[in-house]
């Protein structure tokens, strides 16, 4: 296997894994296809001479696979490239391809998780194959880790591996995962372009509130001036219409100063008008624009059994991203919000995560893009959303988000995760293969 056996073979390898429905609904019984996937993907790393690790996490099926590769100096901190191997169901009859077709058609891998995340597990993959039967030593220890049941918030994947198989990245100190390393392309004011390849160097949390009304029960054609199902309605209401203070985080601040230098746009704080400007970034904003401030949307109600019937308790689901040190507040605002007649509880509360935009490893990223696309430039930016890489961070593992692609401009990449007809470009998979192997080789 020569030096570029990974680069013929990762479209390959991205559509295989896509052909496998690793689904997870969120329910034990109905989420399907990880083992068989992670039992796929051992087999191709010891088919290269690597022995691999199968690890159920928490319960039968959830199935997660390790690989290390030795460095030249073990004595380093080992680092971390993870992949979950799990995506959100689909429904066929909404798609133009089968979603589980991994189709290769238009310049396109098509399918779900084609960019969530099996395109970086399968550049890791390649590079993992090309790498091992090579006889590459790359510069220090990396731990190639797929994993389960991210989408449904790690519970059966990596937090479980953090809390009872900590020992399986002892001597990791960095890691590298998924929603980072994509471009950005910006409009310059002398008419020419930047891309800035956007490094994920922080997270939201992403915690799930119970909001729960009680009063007394009675019959529908009474007056009642204590029904649960309205103490309900008000507090969801008033807090699905609020809005946060505006935060600027260290990551977000670094992000739009970056834009700014490049683009001439200009993003003050203290504009009545920054949400209008984000929107010039195009699809992108609808990812920077929620980490500007915290959010709470209201995603489920529950009330009640029959029409005639008040019901003595009422309750709702709330989905909470909240910035990074913004916790307390954060709670203090929802409690005057909600008032006294509902109570809350946090039934998932992954905390956010934040690190800084520099070091080794951060200038290891920058050189590698601008290797191989020297119009480039790395920026940090925060994740609105959430990753394993919470759970990594728990046990003191340095984390960012660096799935390199070269995106065409006009592509709505934001659209695609969770999306309709998801795909990535042929051209960005081998693109960012060249740029992770230059990375993985000089970090």
């Amino acid at each position: 296997m020569d030096a570029t056996v990974a680069l013929d073979e990762v479209v390959d390898l991205v559509s295989s894994l896509i052909r496998f429905d690793t689904s997870n609904t969120g329910e034990l019984d109905t989420t399907v296809g990880e083992k068989e996937c992670a039992e796929w993907v051992a087999s191709k790393l010891e088919e290269v001479g690597y022995e691999t690790e199968y690890v159920e996490s928490g319960a039968p099926g959830r199935g997660n696979v390790f690989a290390w590769l030795r460095g030249a100096d073990s004595s380093r901190g080992a680092l971390l490239v993870h992949g979950h191997l799990d995506v959100v169901p689909a429904e066929p009859a909404d798609w133009s391809v089968h979603p589980f077709s991994g189709a290769v058609e238009d310049g396109y891998v098509w399918g779900r998780g084609a960019v969530d995340m099996k395109d970086m597990v399968g550049m890791a993959l390649a590079l993992a194959r090309q790498f091992k039967s090579n006889g590459t030593v790359p510069p220090r220890d990396i731990l190639f880790a797929f994993l389960a049941d991210e989408e449904a918030g790690g519970k059966y994947g990596s937090h479980w591996l953090v809390d009872n198989r900590s020992d399986l990245f002892e001597g990791v100190t960095e890691a590298v995962g998924e929603v980072g390393g994509f471009s950005l392309t910006v409009a310059r004011l002398d008419g020419t372009e930047k891309r800035l390849y956007m490094v994920e160097t922080a997270e939201k949390s992403l915690a799930w509130m119970r909001l729960t009304a009680k009063a007394r029960a009675g019959h529908g054609s009474f007056l009642h001036d204590d029904n649960a199902v309205t103490y309900l309605a008000e507090a969801v209401a008033k807090l699905g219409n609020h809005t946060f203070p505006l935060v600027l985080t260290e990551s977000v601040s670094q992000f739009l100063q970056a834009v700014s230098e490049e683009s001439g746009l200009d993003f003050d704080p203290t504009s009545p008008d920054i949400d209008g400007t984000l929107l010039k970034l195009g699809s992108i904003a609808r990812i920077v624009g929620a980490t500007l401030r915290d959010t709470a949307n209201p995603t489920m109600l529950s009330a009640g059994y029959k029409a005639n019937v008040i019901p003595q308790t009422a309750t709702a689901v709330v989905d909470c991203r909240v910035l990074p040190g913004r916790q307390a507040a954060f709670e203090k605002e929802v409690d005057e919000l909600i008032g006294p007649n509902v109570e809350r509880e946090w039934i998932t509360k992954l905390e956010p995560y934040e690190t800084t935009f520099d070091g080794d490893l951060v200038d290891a990223m920058n050189d590698a893009v601008l290797a191989h696309d020297p119009n480039g430039r790395t920026v940090p930016y925060m994740l609105s959303g959430g990753t394993d890489a919470k759970a990594f961070a728990r046990i003191g593992i340095r984390c960012f988000g660096f799935a390199p692609l070269k995106l065409p401009p006009e592509l709505d990449f934001a659209a695609l995760f969770h999306g309709i007809d998801e795909r990535v470009p042929v051209e960005s998979l081998e693109f960012g293969t060249q740029v992770l192997e230059h990375f993985l080789l000089h970090s």
